[in-house]
């Protein structure tokens, strides 16, 4: 009998029991978003969140900080109209925006910086466009500059000070206040100004301007849609009117700080002032690695914000260095 092998033999294997939990059923008819609209969505809600959270610093900020001898020196916090100024720090300070800015997004860090120190600080919005939320500082400048001088007027009234201390960022602190100080008589109302990254004589944005007068007409017709903007463009009638009367306003002490990095006025040197009681400062003289560009200077720039602090008390006044980055 021929020999036959025999069929290996395997061990059967025991079959898991299925686990307990529920089967997630396969999701269907749900379409990947593009990118691009994922991208749309996420600015959406980081525009939602901002003021929020603004909200959520200003009032973590507006504990009252003290003295060495335990005296409150603000009562209250950022936008708090019952604040009262102290004897250390006795005028308010009034924060001006950025075209295209807003009372909140441009001081998230700045506000609580100033009233952790000991201030009473307040913000306003100008220059509104109609149907155009949160992004503001797009109207003439002349009437942005009635809008401060009433706002000045409303925190004097409020905290019972004679002056204030004027701090902005771009437009908010170069053309706009100035406008204000020199031709609505608000040099009478104001101790300082202390200007980040300002736009005091204009801006070419790095020649793009010079675009507006190379076209027949389009000049006039952005101007008729934004001109907060073309009131900054170097050339504008505003700009020739703003520039027929000396830079600076007796009485008033003027901070420039500067960024060589900055894309939006330019040359950056334009920011500068000339006049008495006037410091120009560029960033990179205090700091040479501050890589800050003309939105950095102003809303997160540490080095900047010391020399805010400076002007805001010269008496007080410490060197701005890059150790200020992290302090």
């Amino acid at each position: 009998m021929p020999f036959q092998r025999e069929a290996p033999h395997w061990p059967s294997r025991r079959r898991r029991a299925p686990s307990p939990t529920c089967e997630v059923p396969p999701v269907t008819g749900i379409r990947r978003l593009p990118r691009a609209r994922r991208l749309r969505r996420l600015f959406q809600g980081l525009a939602t969140l901002l003021p929020a959270l603004g909200l959520v610093l200003a009032a973590g900020a507006a504990a009252p900080a003290a003295t060495a001898g335990g005296e409150r020196t603000v009562s209250r916090g950022w936008n708090d109209f019952s604040c009262k100024p102290s004897s250390a720090h006795p005028r308010p300070v009034v924060l001006i925006h950025g075209t295209l800015g807003n009372s909140v997004d441009n001081w998230l860090f700045l506000a609580p910086y100033l009233v952790n120190r000991g201030y009473c600080v307040f913000s306003l919005d100008y220059g509104q466009l109609p149907g155009v939320p949160l992004f503001n500082g797009l109207g003439p400048v002349e009437k942005s500059s009635a809008q401060l001088s009433t706002y000045v007027d409303k925190v004097r009234t409020a905290t019972g000070a004679a002056k204030v201390d004027l701090v902005g960022h771009s437009q908010g602190g170069g053309v706009m206040p100035r406008y204000y100080l020199n031709f609505l008589d608000g040099a009478g109302k104001v101790n300082s100004l202390t200007a980040l990254a300002p736009s005091n004589h204009g801006t070419t944005l790095s020649g793009l301007t010079k675009l507006m007068d190379k076209i027949p007409g389009a000049r006039d017709a952005i101007h008729g849609l934004t001109p907060g903007l073309t009131d900054q463009a170097v050339g504008s009638e505003f700009l020739k009117r703003l520039n027929s009367r000396p830079d600076t306003a007796p009485g008033v002490r003027y901070t420039v700080v500067a960024t060589k990095y900055d894309e939006v006025v330019t040359p950056y040197q334009t920011s500068y002032l000339s006049g008495p009681n006037v410091r120009n400062i560029l960033l990179q003289e205090r700091c040479s690695i501050d890589l800050s560009e003309h939105v950095a200077t102003g809303m997160i720039d540490r080095v900047a914000f010391k020399e805010v602090a400076n002007a805001l008390d010269p008496a007080h006044a410490t060197p701005a260095t890059c150790a200020d980055m992290v302090s």
